[in-house]
């Protein structure tokens, strides 16, 4: 008699686009690191449908954006990517919807969405569009299908259409995994939680506002997502405070305007105007900065691509952790990744826009390579060298574009603000501006060197908190993070039609027991104070393992069974809300064991490797890309060792 071992068992909770990434690491390495014989089962457990997952579900408003051009967004890895594993290159979104229209090669597995409108919309979208939600939807469905074709025959997937509420299990064996609604647990030998971005209940101040607005019969809208958000609450006609200008409050503003029977159309002048339905509240809007963020660019660079990171990479990143010091992000780190994002936009604009120039590009560079952002003698290189103002970098008047300006009137901030947004919108679509897609590029290659710095404990809690945390992911988001031009376009149509009004920066929100209203008031518009009967919070719920949403990250987080992220020094400490986790293989810290977790993974948003990006750009070697390769060559390894359990005992053939 013989035997075949029993399978190895992997279940990975939540089934979105990070899973699907994933599994396809796990299909790319296994003929490498997987001996056929054995079968390797996976569990997937989402209440959600695997590819798309919560967010990207397909159960949403049509009216619902990407703020990233079709172009943009890939799911598989390419010549770009440093990884141990195989590159298998795949279909951008654009490439993928590009055989509906018959313009490019078919995709197996083939079939046309289901969703009419959808399919309407891929026969016609073009790279530089900006797709909706349903069509990334679709992409993403596309993407896992054809990941369950690329698996072995010794790898299967099952899908549980459920929620995961606990993970429990020692270190040395198996886990056994709780499902809503099912009395049996799952049991497997290595876990991984891939739950993407999850919420939290209100923290106290939003707990306040509510009950507030219980007891005088108004509106509030804690931080959600914007899709799963329940607006029915707010009347025609009502004024309401929204807090938050970036995407989220994009979104809303959508739901309020054209989900309700409005509609755009465009005038003889080429302008946006609104035509009220009647049923929109009116929207008063500020924030921190009190303008939206930058639309999104919609051109490609005209110069050649530069070689990036060139001044914050590997080898800075080095240096600033053989001083041996504690390290202040703004002080120490922020100068050289300015000078790195300088680099892309002045490279760009050297070698794409040279009639605005004053010197080749040769010379530039060598003093550039030479000098430090804020040296005096690089102000005076770019001001000889880039007579234009409009052509050079300045991040802090792009931080705070409203600091040192105050209006007399409401009506003349509304003016200001619709000049600088319809700039803006102008500034973005212009292709002589290209030298903004330097930046941006340059950007976004400074994330694959932060969290290792993060990581090695350096940088003071203060910094973390205020300034990594704080002040970078803000100030990232509003550079990079952005929607595209057309929202801002509508954005100024429904401030002509009264919509939409601006309440200005460092909004202060309060809410006034004596007339039960809530109230805003801004130093841009001084002596003012909007009165409302309803307020939004137009942003994400922030990271908290104490208030979580998720069932199995709380029973964890109260068992004890997870660390959250404390950065702490004798001056501050700072607690992110974030899972931390192994940075070279996901693993979850147990504080239990004094470490790592050895059959425990979590990826994604909810964790201290603080993924930016949904997706990755194509040929960005995207980080995480990076991570999912060398997870899923680390699980592979772990999962041919684990021998089979006592309940996995080897079947007779």
């Amino acid at each position: 008699m013989s035997g075949t071992p029993a399978p190895a068992v992997l279940a990975v909770v939540g089934a979105g686009p990070r899973a699907t990434g994933l599994l396809e690491r796990i299909a790319a390495n296994a003929p490498e690191l997987w001996d056929g014989t054995r079968a390797l089962h996976v569990h997937l457990i989402d209440p959600h449908p695997p590819g798309p997952g919560r967010i990207w579900r397909h159960e949403q408003s049509g009216l619902l954006r990407m703020n990233s051009m079709a172009e943009d967004v890939t799911m598989f890895t390419d010549e770009s990517s440093t990884i141990e594993g195989p590159v298998r290159p795949g279909p951008s979104l654009a490439e993928w919807a590009a055989q509906f229209s018959g313009r490019g090669p078919r995709h197996a597995p083939y079939a046309e969405p289901a969703d009419p409108e959808v399919l309407a919309e891929l026969r016609t979208l073009d790279p530089a569009d900006f797709p909706t939600r349903r069509a990334q939807s679709a992409y993403l469905d596309w993407v896992f299908r054809r990941v369950l074709t690329e698996l072995p025959a010794s790898v299967t997937v099952e899908w549980h259409r459920t929620t995961a509420t606990s993970v429990t299990g020692p270190p040395e064996g198996p886990q056994e995994v709780r499902l809503e609604g099912r009395d049996t647990p799952l049991t497997a030998d290595l876990v991984v939680l891939a739950q993407g971005h999850i919420g939290a209940e209100p923290a106290a101040e939003h707990r306040a506002f509510a009950d507030f607005a219980r007891r005088h019969g108004r509106f509030h809208l804690p931080p959600a997502f914007s899709a799963d958000a329940d607006l029915s609450g707010l009347r025609p006609g009502e004024h309401v405070l929204v807090r938050g200008f970036g995407l989220a409050f994009v979104d809303l503003m959508s739901l309020l305007t054209e989900g309700r029977g409005g509609r755009f159309r465009t005038r003889p002048d080429g302008a946006l105007q609104y035509l009220p339905s009647g049923r929109e509240p009116v929207l008063h809007v500020g924030s921190r900065r009190g303008v939206p963020y930058h639309s999104k660019t919609r051109y490609r660079l005209r110069g050649p691509r530069p070689a990036l990171p060139r001044y914050f990479g590997p080898g800075a990143v080095d240096a600033l952790l053989a001083e041996d010091r504690p390290l202040d992000l703004r002080r120490d780190v922020w100068p050289l990744m300015a000078k790195e994002i300088g680099y892309g936009h002045y490279h760009e604009l050297f070698h794409a826009h040279p009639g605005r120039t004053t010197l080749p590009w040769e010379d530039f560079a060598a003093a550039y390579d030479r000098l430090g952002w804020y040296d005096p003698e690089m102000t005076a290189l770019v001001a000889s060298a880039v007579p234009d103002p409009a052509d050079r970098l300045d991040f802090e008047a792009l931080d705070r574009p409203l600091d040192g300006l105050a209006f007399a009137s409401p009506d003349a901030f509304q003016d200001h603000l619709r000049t600088y947004v319809s700039q803006d919108v102008a500034r973005r679509e212009n292709p002589e501006f290209s030298a903004d897609l330097g930046a941006f590029l340059a950007l976004l290659s400074l994330y694959g060197q932060l969290p290792r710095l993060v990581g090695s404990g350096r940088l003071t809690a203060r910094s973390v908190a205020g300034q990594l945390d704080g002040w970078w992911q803000g100030f990232f988001s509003f550079l990079a993070s952005g929607p595209p031009g057309f929202r801002l376009r509508q954005l100024l149509a429904l401030s002509e039609a009264g919509v939409v009004r601006f309440l200005g920066a460092d909004v202060r929100i309060a809410a006034d027991e004596s007339t039960g209203a809530f109230t805003a008031a801004s130093p841009t518009v001084p002596g003012h104070t909007t009165h409302a009967t309803a307020l939004i919070e137009a942003y994400l719920p922030r990271p908290s393992l104490d208030r979580t949403e998720d069932p199995l990250l709380r029973d964890l987080h109260r068992s004890g069974a997870l660390a959250e992220e404390v950065v702490t020094d004798p001056a501050f400490t700072h607690r992110s809300g974030l899972l931390t986790v192994s940075p070279v293989d996901g693993r979850l810290v147990d504080p239990s064991l004094g470490g790592p977790h050895p059959r425990r993974i979590a990826l994604g948003a909810p964790t201290n490797s603080r993924a930016v990006a949904a997706f990755a750009r194509p040929r960005t070697d995207s980080p995480g890309f990076r991570q999912n390769d060398a997870v899923a060559r680390a699980l592979l390894r772990t999962l041919a060792e684990v021998s089979p359990t006592a309940d996995q005992a080897s079947v007779a053939v």
